[in-house]
């Protein structure tokens, strides 16, 4: 765990990397709705072991503590509805800045990646910071309502992004329509990347998440290597 400086405070985040001495490509990793808990450290880990510095921001510490919550709704109406985008993007540029100062974080291969949540998060930071080589979001909500803290939803800024994201998404995720897919989908022919949407049949939300009845191995497997092969694609290697 190490300690971001902000504009106005200090936030937490967990941060892995190689062993050996060295600077390494800086990936972003992005909280599912539930925070920076093990499987999301467990992500970071997996990524030092590709030779990646990884590092993920607690991005809900302003608002709140979701560990000590049990019910998704009283961790989306108590904390999580309360979290402005532009603090989420903040946030993540102070990341990006302490892995440069670090002296171990190379900024100029930069990516993102996240999940749930997170994967919103994702399609919005890549439209947020033309410098990210790629994004990879996973099952991240697409189309929403919105409101003076989150005025823009991934749809809205599809046709206006300069960075390649792929899109993980299953076919069988009760919170995210196949309608919305469709229409990011041909939102992003749009746009100046080659950015590109995945969908696995009969796959349901939260596939990656392998401390959840929801895992399924070998989409998660699968996503797992065209992430891999994505960032490499990009730059981010």
């Amino acid at each position: 765990t190490v300690q971001i400086p902000t504009p106005d405070r200090t936030i937490p985040a967990y941060r892995a990397m190689p062993a050996k001495a060295g600077v390494y490509p800086v990936i972003l990793v992005v909280q599912e709705i539930f925070g920076v808990h093990e499987h999301i450290k467990d992500v970071c880990r997996r990524l030092a072991k590709l030779g990646y510095l990884a590092i993920a921001p607690e991005l809900y510490v302003r608002q709140g503590d979701v560990a000590t919550l049990t019910e998704i709704k009283d961790i989306r109406d108590r904390v999580v509805s309360k979290v402005p985008d532009a603090q989420v993007m903040s946030d993540l540029d102070a990341a990006l800045a302490w892995a440069k100062a670090s002296g171990h974080g190379d900024g100029a291969k930069l990516g993102i990646t996240g999940f749930c949540w997170g994967g919103r998060i994702v399609w919005l930071y890549c439209a947020h910071n033309p410098a990210v080589k790629a994004g990879v979001a996973w099952y991240g909500r697409l189309v929403d309502t919105a409101n003076d803290l989150m005025p823009r939803h991934p749809l809205d800024v599809a046709a206006s992004l300069k960075v390649p994201v792929l899109g993980l998404y299953g076919g069988a995720d009760q919170g995210i329509p196949p309608e919305s897919v469709e229409r990011m989908r041909g939102a992003l022919k749009t746009s100046n990347t080659a950015s590109e949407i995945i969908v696995y049949p009969n796959t349901p939300h939260a596939f990656h998440a392998d401390y959840r009845p929801s895992y399924r191995k070998a989409e998660a497997e699968d996503g797992w290597a065209r992430m891999q092969a994505w960032f490499k694609k990009y730059g981010v290697a």
